[in-house]
């Protein structure tokens, strides 16, 4: 990729966002120069984009077998699909219960929610996580209550790419008196979802993850799920989520889904391969480094989190961009902050070294074995020259 797209750079954060598939900009394009009704009206005009739109929505409700086509509620993207499925659950099953269960190191679109929950009087359980990433499904069966109402633990972690058992914990769930949400924003387009057969009750997923636009997304809501709209106005989206739809957006993403979704399998050996070529050449240079969580078995193809031993990532991740490799030091929604990531802190503990020495790298379908060798030219530059050099940046 970053051979002839985005001014040279090699691009290995497509787990914070990805660059949209040229097919994709075409399908837009298309659709805002000929498509420009209003989906809600029943006009000529407001017909074919309806068409449009439920076209659309066939291809989201078949991405996850979901059962029918209406359980698809378009959104704005996951952060407002994660927000819809916590705050609105909460409210619908008040009289139900006040607890809800979740990790530890779930996206900030899940903790903030639930901490706004927890200044209502809301009680949350937060599992602990590994140092694989993974959850103890024996802890789970301990948390839940017959007033846990929601249990939300999503499908690949962002950060450091552990893919949770979301099988078991839909069956562990689907018994109780709980409804069972699943955050599968960085799942989406790189590893199989099935929301009947892993017994999922609500699924967030974003546009803009895998080459698809921004600002828009899906929340799965189940046939028997009811909650108010999260978003109050219209009638859109069958009384589910007002404001007028997006046409060339879904169309968009649309498009972005049929692209990802042709050959899971194969791409996915493609990234294993790119992570493992990557691994092979810091091995064989003598970069002292060592994989959070673990390479292959439990982990999403497409994410590798790597600690190198001894270097600040603030200083490694600056002389990495100057010579055009963008990787990222954890999420992109908090990475403008001081504190470390959450997810490290949840896994080794706040006093460990990784959480201030540690990288992300997201492969995407444009990367190349080109471009990790230019990433494995830049590591064995760099981590030599600033290992324990005492430069910590600002912390």
């Amino acid at each position: 990729m970053g051979a002839n797209i985005l001014d040279k750079r090699v691009y290995i954060d497509n787990a914070g966002t990805t660059p949209m598939a040229p097919e994709v900009v075409a399908e837009m394009t298309d659709k805002m120069s000929n498509v420009f009704g209003n989906a809600s009206t029943t006009n000529y005009y407001g017909r074919i984009a309806k068409q449009v739109l439920e076209d659309s929505r066939h291809v989201m409700a078949k991405s996850i077998n979901a059962a029918y086509d209406d359980e698809i509620v378009i959104t704005s993207g996951g952060t407002e699909s994660d927000n819809t499925a916590i705050k609105q659950t909460a409210l619908a099953r008040a009289s139900e219960g006040r607890h809800i269960i979740t990790t530890r190191f779930e996206h900030e679109a899940i903790l903030r929610p639930l901490e706004d929950l927890e200044r209502q009087g809301y009680e949350v359980t937060y599992l602990d996580v590994d140092e694989n990433g993974q959850i103890d499904l024996a802890e789970l069966k301990r948390a839940l209550r017959p007033d846990t109402i929601l249990v939300s633990i999503m499908t690949v972690n962002n950060e450091v790419g552990s893919h949770l058992p979301i099988h078991e914990i839909g069956e562990i769930v689907a018994p109780t008196n709980a409804w069972f949400h699943t955050d599968a924003v960085q799942a989406y387009g790189t590893v199989p979802i099935d929301v009947q057969k892993d017994k999922i009750d609500l699924l967030s997923v974003s546009g803009h993850k895998l080459n698809g636009p921004k600002m828009i997304g899906f929340l799965y809501r189940r046939r028997g799920i009811n909650f108010p709209s999260f978003v109050r106005g219209g009638d859109q989206e069958l009384k589910r989520r007002a404001g007028t739809e997006n046409v060339p957006a879904a169309a968009g993403f649309a498009k972005a889904i049929d692209l990802h979704l042709a050959d899971l399998e194969k791409q996915a050996a493609r990234y294993l391969d790119l992570k493992k070529h990557l691994v092979d050449g810091l091995e064989a240079n003598g970069i002292d480094f060592a994989v959070n969580g673990r390479l292959n078995e439990g982990m999403a193809p497409q994410v590798i989190s790597i600690w190198f031993k001894g270097v600040p990532n603030d200083a490694l991740l600056t002389n990495l961009d100057l010579d055009g490799i963008v990787g990222a030091a954890g999420s992109a929604c908090t990475s403008g902050s001081l504190d470390p990531s959450h997810v490290l802190v949840a896994m080794y503990g706040q006093d460990s070294p990784r959480v201030w020495e540690t990288l992300r790298f997201s492969f995407g379908i444009y990367n190349t074995i080109e471009d990790v060798d230019c990433l494995l030219a830049a590591l064995i530059k760099y981590v030599p020259r600033l290992k324990d050099n005492g430069d910590r940046g600002q912390r």
